[in-house]
């Protein structure tokens, strides 16, 4: 079985369907919107993405999990440093890679988003509310059955390690994600040259971020200032 770079067991990844993410941005976005994928992988939400009219360029530092990408572009590259000549009206920054605790990564991949981006970032990420929530029950992703054990807290930090087992295949991913309050991600958002802009799911796990350079008819507040308002 192949790896990625950090690990990541490319045939079972390759196995992991999408969870309704497709559907979601392509509501979201004009029909066909050009789309720049931040860390596609294999392709789970890139070809769906395709499917329904998006040409989309699907970037990942792994040349094994872009081999299973079809019907897009691809560009073998570390999100981080990526600095293309062209901007893309959607750029998608999934899989929760801002709550990483490395802060200067993580404004180094939104950084990459806002230099992109002339329509709006499309962020996933954990919310405040899933720091206390998260527990060991297994459920099913297609094929794949994913357990998140050894669970840690520590003030923000929370620590464990996902179990995944599928088609004869079981593989341990430990990983430390940082809570962030809302008012940390706007100033995270801010100093990348972004600007909030709404939630895209009621559980708060995805929302949109737009370039601070708008027009005054768009100058309204924002879902999440008036949340904080009240």
């Amino acid at each position: 079985m192949s790896h990625a770079m950090d690990g990541s067991p490319v045939e079972l990844y390759a196995l992991l369907p999408a969870f309704g993410e497709p559907e979601l941005i392509h509501g979201a976005i004009p029909a066909g919107a050009t789309v720049l994928e931040l860390g596609a992988g294999t392709g789970r939400v890139t070809q769906p993405l395709a499917a329904l009219g998006h040409p989309v360029l699907a970037v990942d530092s792994s040349a094994d999990m872009l081999a299973h990408v079809r019907d897009a572009e691809t560009l073998l590259a570390h999100i981080e440093s990526l600095r293309l000549g062209r901007r893309f009206d959607a750029v998608l920054l999934a899989s929760h890679l801002i709550n990483t605790p490395d802060a200067s990564q993580r404004q180094a991949l939104l950084a990459t988003a806002a230099h992109h981006v002339q329509g709006q970032v499309l962020i996933q990420w954990h919310p405040p509310a899933w720091f206390d929530r998260v527990d060991s029950t297994s459920h099913q992703a297609g094929p794949v059955t994913i357990t998140v054990r050894d669970i840690a807290r520590d003030g923000n930090l929370l620590s464990a390690t996902v179990h995944y087992d599928g088609a004869g295949h079981h593989w341990e991913h430990p990983f430390t994600a940082l809570r962030l309050s809302i008012a940390d991600t706007i100033a995270e958002l801010a100093a990348a040259g972004l600007r909030f802009g709404d939630w895209l799911t009621d559980d708060q796990t995805w929302f949109t971020a737009t370039p601070n350079q708008r027009s005054s008819a768009s100058d309204k507040p924002s879902a999440v200032e008036d949340a904080q308002a009240t």
